[in-house]
């Protein structure tokens, strides 16, 4: 079986599609003969089991056409596979490989999720979704949701009802699990550094307990990521207007070993965002047997029912009392809760299972 999948960027200040397709690949190729489309950029992450073609265009789409269509005809795949929403050149590229008669799968990535499509709806997500978004979505074969709560939100949306769900998945058995949960005063949030993600909450929070828990503790947050335009600034003088600008480091984008370095020696991993698909960063916290708090804007419910973290609502309240329940936890009580998580992701969201479900639904169409 032949799966070409498109994606605009497998650049790695790209964050989670890219990680996901990078993870994708490695599983994916041992079981079909896979295919990566993409365009050039600086540094793009190495992918395993595939071939990785680049093709020209810019971000409307422009010149890249006549590369896009030779693949196509070189490859000739049993299903195309789309990857995100928004941008003019993905529609293009689906529309372009509908006319030459291939199946279409579609995966949002989240980019349909309602905090989404509230931002910029007027000036940006209206006139794309009028323009070619829409058309797009409703023309799928298929549309992949990553979890249940984000198929009922696009079913809300009424343009496509044929959306099967399998969830994202982390390389559990390359992942080391910490050896120790004994306290080392760090506090983790690692993603792209994103108004969505709701890095101002957990500032705000800090600046609640500051003369409490934290002092007492010495607790410092760690802020890994590549930063959306000038938000890291924006976050740097929030800490220092709400006086924790010396609980704050913000160190950029790690990768590689330093970045699981990141996961195993933190006592915990926030993710105080809006909204997530998924939030593969929190698979792979737990993954590294550290508890996570994060909020109900992603379909982290597991959290509660394996005992493994916090499942909060949205804002700065919510974050708070979280984090105060974590530092009155135990180092045993933490151990607990991260070996729980482990146990967690090998069960269910193994990188293997999810391209063996990803096959079910190709076979099917």
């Amino acid at each position: 079986m032949k799966i070409l999948h498109f994606i605009t960027s497998i650049d790695r200040s790209s964050g989670g599609t890219a990680a996901y397709i990078q993870l994708l690949a490695k599983e994916l190729g041992k079981i079909v003969e896979l295919h990566i489309v993409t365009h050039e950029s600086e540094n793009p992450l190495a992918l395993e089991n595939c071939t990785v073609h680049y093709i020209k265009g810019d971000a409307f789409g422009r010149g890249m056409k006549q590369d896009w269509l030779s693949v196509l005809d070189e490859v000739k795949p049993d299903v195309v596979h789309v990857n995100c929403c928004w941008m003019p050149e993905i529609a293009l590229a689906q529309s372009l490989a509908q006319k030459s008669g291939y199946k279409i799968a579609l995966t949002p990535h989240g980019m349909l999720e309602s905090w989404i499509m509230r931002r910029h709806y007027l000036t940006k997500k209206l006139p794309a979704l009028l323009l070619y978004q829409r058309k797009a979505v409703h023309t799928a074969d298929v549309i992949h949701a990553t979890a249940e709560s984000e198929r009922e939100n696009l079913l809300k949306l009424g343009y496509n009802k044929n959306i099967v769900v399998v969830p994202n998945g982390v390389d559990v058995d390359a992942i080391e699990m910490k050896s120790s949960w004994k306290r080392t005063g760090k506090i983790l949030f690692l993603s792209r550094v994103h108004p969505k993600k709701g890095i101002n909450f957990l500032i705000e929070a800090a600046a609640e307990i500051k003369n409490e828990e934290l002092r007492n503790k010495n607790y410092k947050f760690i802020i890994a990521g590549e930063s959306f335009e000038n938000h890291v600034d924006e976050l740097k003088r929030l800490a220092k207007d709400r006086g924790v600008e010396d609980k704050f480091n913000f160190i950029g984008g790690v990768y590689g070993d330093r970045k699981w370095k990141l996961f195993r020696e933190a006592d915990l991993f926030v993710l105080p965002t809006h909204s997530e698909n998924f939030g593969i960063v929190v698979a792979e916290a737990l993954a590294s047997g550290t508890p996570v708090i994060t909020t109900k804007g992603t379909p982290w419910q597991d959290l509660e029912t394996y005992g493994c973290g916090w499942w909060t609502e949205v804002g700065t309240e919510p974050t708070t009392e979280a984090l105060r329940s974590f530092l009155s936890k135990t180092d045993g009580e933490l151990e607990t809760m991260g070996r729980n998580g482990r146990k967690l992701v090998e069960g269910k969201y193994s990188a293997r299972k999810m391209t063996e479900d990803l096959v079910s639904v190709y076979k099917n169409l």
